[in-house]
C-alpha cells in the first residue's frame, strides 16, 4: 500500500455492542503486483473518550504513519457527512486538508441518496401505521403468529407469512411493504376475525381507500428507490459508476412524474388500486420533491460529467477545452496543454479504440493505455479510479464487527477484535504452496 502513488480513503465511525466508538478506515489503491485496484482495511481504532474531529484526525494520521503513507499520497476521502468529519474548521477533513490542500473530500453518495428520500407527514403517518400493523400481526404473540401463517396457507395466499419490520431507515422497508401488498386482502379477512381493539383499527385502515392509495404508492416508490440503492451498493465501485447511477435515476424521476399523470405503467400497485378513478396530485408532488432534493444534493456535486465520460468512454469527448478545464479544477498539478494533445492522440488511435470496446474502463486505462505515450491522461485516470464514492466498505465491515463481537464475546480486547476483523476482511489470500515449501520440519531425536 505504501508503494502506491495515490490512495483513496473511506472513513466511518460506529459503536460496537459494548458502546465503544470504533473508527474504521478503508484504503483503495492500485496494486502494481496484481495490476488491479485493491480495497483493504487501513485500520480500526477505538476512540476512547470523545469522537471530535481532532480525535478522528489523530487516529487517521496514526494509521497512515503506521503504514508508511505520506499525507500527499492521500488524494481523496469519503465520509458519512457527520459534523465531526466535515466541520469547516475543526472537522477531521479540514485538518487533513491543512496537511494536503489538494485533498478531495466527498460525502458518501449512498448516504446522500437516502437523505433525498424523506417522507411527507402524510406518507410518514401511513408508513408508521403499516409497520405497527405488521409488527402487531407478527410479534404480538406466538399464538397469533401461528394462526396468521395457518390462515394464509388455508386461503392459498401469495405468501405464507409477513416479513418482520425493524426500526431502520424507511427505504429498507420496501420488501416488507411488497410482501404486505401481495396479501393485503387475506390480512383484512384475518383481522376481521380478531376481536381486539387494535385489530378493529387496522381493519378500518385497510378499508380506507385514500390510505390504501398511499400504501400502493409507497410500495411502488420504495421499489424504485431500493433499486437505486442496490446499484450504489457493492465493493469496487468507482465514483464514476455511482454518479452515473444517480444521474440515471434523476432522469427516471422525470419519467415517473409524467407516468403518474398518464397510465401509471411504472407504478403497478397504484395502477391496480386507483384504476384511473382518483386524483394523484399528491403523488406527483412527492416526485417533484424528490427531483428537487436530488438536484440540490447532486447537481452541485463537484465531480463533473466530463470526468465521468473520460473514464467510461474517452472517445465520446468532443469539447477538449471543457474537458481540460474540468480536470484542472480538480487536479491542480495537471498541465492543460499536453493533456489536450494526449486526448486528441488517444482518440485518433484506432487500435486503442478497438481495445476499449473489448474490456472494462479500469483495465483499459491501467493496462492498455501506455504510460509513456499518455502520461497525463493515465495519471488522471488513476487518480479518479482510486477515489471511493461511498462508505459501503466501512458499513459492511461494521456488520462483520457485530458478528465477531457479540454478547457472548463481549470481553474481546480492541486489539484482538481488530486482528479478527483484518483476517475476516482482507482481500489477500495466503500463498499456501510457497508457505509449504518454506516450512522446515522439526524431527524428534
Amino acid at each position: 500500500m505504501h508503494k502506491a502513488s495515490c490512495v483513496g480513503l473511506a472513513v466511518d465511525e460506529s459503536t460496537d455492542m459494548c458502546d465503544n466508538a470504533q473508527l474504521l478506515v478503508y484504503a483503495r489503491f492500485f496494486n502494481t503486483d496484481q495490476k488491479a485496484f485493491c480495497e483493504d482495511l487501513l485500520g480500526v481504532t477505538p476512540l476512547q473518550t470523545s469522537t471530535r474531529g481532532e480525535d478522528i484526525y489523530q487516529a487517521i494520521k496514526e494509521m497512515l504513519t503506521k503504514r508508511g503513507i505520506e499525507p500527499k499520497q492521500v488524494i481523496s476521502i469519503t465520509t458519512d457527512g457527520a459534523p465531526a468529519m466535515i466541520g469547516r474548521e475543526k472537522g477531521a477533513v479540514a485538518r487533513l486538508k491543512a496537511d494536503n490542500p489538494e485533498l478531495i473530500a466527498y460525502h458518501c453518495i449512498i448516504h446522500q441518496s437516502v437523505l433525498c428520500a424523506s417522507l411527507s407527514d402524510e406518507h410518514a403517518e401511513v408508513m408508521n401505521t403499516m409497520m405497527k400493523m405488521i409488527n402487531f400481526l407478527r410479534a404480538s404473540s406466538s399464538y397469533q403468529h401461528r394462526m396468521l401463517r395457518e390462515f394464509l396457507r388455508e386461503v392459498d395466499a401469495n405468501a405464507d407469512d409477513l416479513l418482520l419490520h425493524n426500526n431502520v431507515r424507511w427505504l429498507s422497508k420496501g420488501r416488507v411493504l411488497a410482501r404486505f401488498w401481495s396479501i393485503r386482502r387475506e390480512l383484512a379477512s384475518f383481522l376481521s376475525e380478531l376481536s381486539s381493539q387494535k385489530a378493529t383499527q387496522f381493519s378500518l385502515f385497510l378499508e380506507n381507500e385514500k390510505q390504501m392509495d398511499n400504501v400502493a404508492f409507497l410500495v411502488d416508490i420504495t421499489s424504485h428507490l431500493n433499486e437505486l440503492n442496490l446499484r450504489l451498493q457493492g465493493k469496487d465501485n468507482s465514483v464514476c459508476e455511482l454518479m452515473t447511477a444517480v444521474r440515471s435515476f434523476q432522469r427516471k424521476l422525470e419519467v415517473f412524474k409524467e407516468d403518474l399523470q398518464g397510465d401509471c405503467a411504472h407504478f403497478p400497485a397504484v395502477q391496480e388500486q386507483v384504476q384511473g378513478q382518483r386524483d394523484l396530485s399528491s403523488f406527483v408532488a412527492f416526485i417533484d420533491k424528490l427531483i428537487v432534493n436530488f438536484s440540490n444534493r447532486f447537481d452541485s456535486f463537484n465531480f463533473g460529467q466530463q470526468l465521468t465520460m473520460f473514464i467510461q468512454n474517452p472517445f465520446l469527448i468532443t469539447d477538449v477545452s471543457r474537458f481540460s478545464k474540468e480536470v484542472t479544477q480538480h487536479f491542480k498539478w495537471v498541465n492543460a496543454g499536453p493533456l489536450q494533445m494526449q486526448l486528441v492522440d488517444l482518440q485518433a488511435d484506432v487500435a486503442l479504440k478497438e481495445q476499449f470496446v473489448r474490456t472494462d474502463p479500469s483495465t483499459f486505462w491501467l493496462q492498455m493505455v501506455s504510460e509513456t505515450a499518455f502520461p497525463g491522461l493515465r495519471k488522471v485516470a488513476l487518480y479518479i479510479l482510486t477515489m471511493f464514492g461511498s462508505t459501503y466498505n466501512c458499513e459492511a465491515a461494521f456488520s462483520t464487527m457485530n458478528i465477531i463481537k457479540t454478547k457472548y464475546r463481549s470481553r474481546l480486547t480492541n486489539e484482538h477484535l481488530h486482528m479478527c476483523m483484518r483476517m475476516a476482511l482482507t482481500p489477500f489470500k495466503p500463498r499456501f504452496k510457497i508457505l509449504a515449501r518454506q516450512a522446515r520440519a522439526q524431527f524428534s531425536h
